[in-house]
């Protein structure tokens, strides 16, 4: 009997996690079925471009995964039975039920409001695609001179604030942080945002938390009213309410709680990746959300769970930080290079080499999405028995 693996979710995480499995395992020997409600591939790091206005390239899944032995469901994860091993989908068919060996959590995280009061009424995000298309509706739809503020000073507020003053300068675009501007970078990052954020006529608010958005303004909890015809709220992310009613064991905040080969601490036969984990990093501090987190999380899971299946010795794959990437338009980027641990160092690239830099790594991130079986060396292994699993875990154990 062939044994089934479902995977949540076709992000970054989701399809690298699949195609990396495809190319681990035996095709007679199991079955691989992705699950998405979308036909295409989401490129989420650059939604603020698509809310700027500009298209990005299709990239099909069916031409994706072509060959490869991965099965792609469309349809939406209405429920996750970790006791009963089985997940709830509802497509154009209709609501069915998919039973699993192996299942795979990649459904990844949304907009976070806060609980601020307003933000969901008038805010808009930039999280998913349908928010940044609504998103771009809304500012193309808008006359020279108007004000847009984007709440959050964090990675994707730099780039939604930059991005839309590049593309619309005609237009009055604000960032209110609640802290300092820049406030985790170098010295050096710090003064480089700064001259782009002047260059390009965005109005920083430092040190402006933000109490409540209406339908033309952003309140502060200073009492201070900032007029926002369009407010872009990007302040973090918040994992998928599906996770909390799952009957896995979360964290404090809402992620599924993994070891460090990705698997649930609480189900052994559910892994985990992406902004849907919380799992431990260098110093044993948490990996931030993020795709540079979520794809060595994917090549840990599947890795790991190929390596358990086929009898071989689970791999451990390092995961550490090497950079933080912001793009600030299309001609210009900040690289600030960081610690294992994600501490910025006084090291940083700006300018239009830091742009091209910042457009490797989309692409490149992109590309692997696109082709999930290639640069892996071409050896399936072979599912062994339950029983042969079993021993190989017992001797480890003794």
């Amino acid at each position: 009997m062939q044994h089934r693996i479902v995977v949540l979710g076709a992000g970054y995480t989701g399809a690298v996690a699949a195609g990396r499995l495809a190319k681990r395992l035996h095709r007679d020997d199991v079955t691989l079925t992705l699950v998405n409600p979308e036909a295409d591939f989401v490129e989420r790091v650059r939604l603020h471009q698509v809310a700027a206005g500009q298209d990005l390239a299709p990239r099909p899944f069916d031409q994706v995964f072509a060959g490869t032995g991965v099965e792609l469901k469309l349809a939406r994860v209405a429920a996750v039975d970790v006791e009963r091993k089985a997940v709830t989908v509802e497509g154009v068919a209709g609501r069915e039920e998919l039973a699993y060996d192996s299942l795979v959590y990649a459904l990844g995280s949304g907009w976070n409001h806060g609980g601020v009061p307003g933000v969901a009424e008038h805010a808009h995000e930039v999280s998913s695609r349908p928010g940044a298309l609504r998103l771009r509706e809304r500012l193309a739809a808008l006359e020279a001179g108007r004000p847009v503020v984007v709440v959050g000073g964090g990675l994707t507020g730099l780039e939604a604030a930059t991005e839309i003053a590049e593309a619309r300068p005609d237009l009055d675009v604000a960032l209110v942080a609640r802290g300092a501007f820049g406030d985790w970078l170098s010295e050096k990052g710090r003064g480089h945002l700064w001259k782009v954020a002047r260059r390009l006529g965005v109005t920083v608010h430092e040190h402006a938390a933000v109490a409540a958005v209406g339908a033309d303004r952003v309140t502060t909890a200073a009492g201070d009213d900032i007029p926002a015809d369009v407010t872009v709220w990007t302040t973090g992310f918040a994992v998928h309410p599906l996770a909390e009613a799952t009957g896995l064991e979360l964290a404090a905040d809402g992620r599924i709680a993994v070891d460090a080969t990705m698997r649930s601490v609480s189900h052994p036969d559910v892994y985990a990746v992406g902004d849907a984990a919380m799992a431990l990093g260098p110093g044993d501090k948490p990996l931030r959300m993020s795709c540079a987190s979520g794809v060595p999380m994917a090549w840990q899971a599947a890795d790991a769970l190929a390596a358990r299946l086929t009898g071989a010795e689970v791999p451990r794959v390092g995961i550490r930080y090497a950079q933080q990437c912001v793009s600030l338009g299309r001609g210009e980027a900040l690289i600030q290079f960081v610690t294992a641990d994600d501490r910025a160092k006084e090291k940083a690239l700006t300018g239009r080499f830091a742009a091209r830099y910042k457009e490797f790594i989309c692409k490149a991130a992109a590309w692997g999405v696109a082709h999930p079986t290639l640069g892996l060396p071409t050896r399936r292994r072979r599912v062994v028995p339950q029983e042969a699993r079993e021993a190989v875990r017992a001797g480890a154990v003794a």
